[in-house]
């Protein structure tokens, strides 16, 4: 049996579903080099409806090493860069 993960949930001001992509697309970015940050799994939602997740990246194994980082559910094949 493995240990609980933890989830941080972190609140914004912003009001639009683009720009709350753009912001968890920048924290990616920036802090991508922080192995305990799983930003693979990275959902969002809106501050009253917390239950119903987003899920922005694929996140799907790639052959050799990594994971997709085009958005879920997008067109074509996967892979380790953006759209």
């Amino acid at each position: 049996m493995t240990a609980p993960r933890w989830i941080i949930h972190l609140p914004t001001t912003l009001t639009s579903l683009d720009g709350a992509i753009t912001l968890a697309a920048a924290l990616r970015d920036s802090l991508g080099h922080v192995t305990a940050i799983d930003f693979g799994e990275t959902t969002l939602s809106e501050e009253d409806h917390q239950f119903l997740r987003t899920r922005i990246w694929c996140d799907a194994k790639l052959d050799g090493a990594g994971r997709c980082r085009r958005r879920n559910d997008h067109a074509g094949p996967c892979a380790a860069g953006d759209e």
